[in-house]
């Protein structure tokens, strides 16, 4: 199975196929609208905006598995539309680790072990994939987009 194969929903219930994105760098990211990362959106945003014309997208996932989330995927989309101006794609509320997790997770974590384990620690772990959807890079929630502008740069050249 290929990145490109998982199919995943919309904020509004739209279903499609991540291969909507092949041949693009893709940054995936957990996001809650209600954690202390959250002004993260601002860097997300600006990345995307910066990048998108040379095949950039950012794709955000809400979470409520750490509690910190609105109570569907839509709300919080809404939210990060209103208050930070994101314009990337925001999908449904999505389950990051465990028995009901997303086969999108499961497929980004088995296939970016050695970077930071095995399982999703918190809200905005981010993951880079690039062009030929190979899982790249995984950065902590810590990590602010700004501060690996560089690598997202590097696998757009390639």
């Amino acid at each position: 199975m290929t990145i490109y194969e998982i199919e995943v929903t919309t904020d509004t219930g739209g279903k499609y196929p991540l291969s909507d994105y092949e041949g693009k760098v893709m940054l995936i990211v957990n996001t809650a609208t209600k954690c202390g990362f959250t002004p993260q959106f601002e860097e997300l945003e600006a990345l995307f905006q910066k990048h998108k014309d040379e095949g950039f997208v950012v794709l955000g996932f809400p979470s409520n598995q750490f509690k910190q989330e609105l109570d569907s995927g839509h709300a919080a989309a809404e939210k990060c539309r209103l208050d930070y101006g994101v314009t990337f794609p925001m999908h449904e509320l999505t389950n990051v680790n465990g028995a009901h997790e997303h086969e999108l997770f499961t497929y980004l974590k088995d296939h970016s072990k050695g970077f930071l384990g095995n399982s999703i620690k918190w809200n905005f772990t981010k993951f880079l994939v690039d062009r030929q959807g190979h899982v790249v890079e995984r950065y902590a929630s810590k990590d602010k987009p700004s501060s690996f502008e560089d690598d997202i740069i590097q696998y757009l050249k390639k």
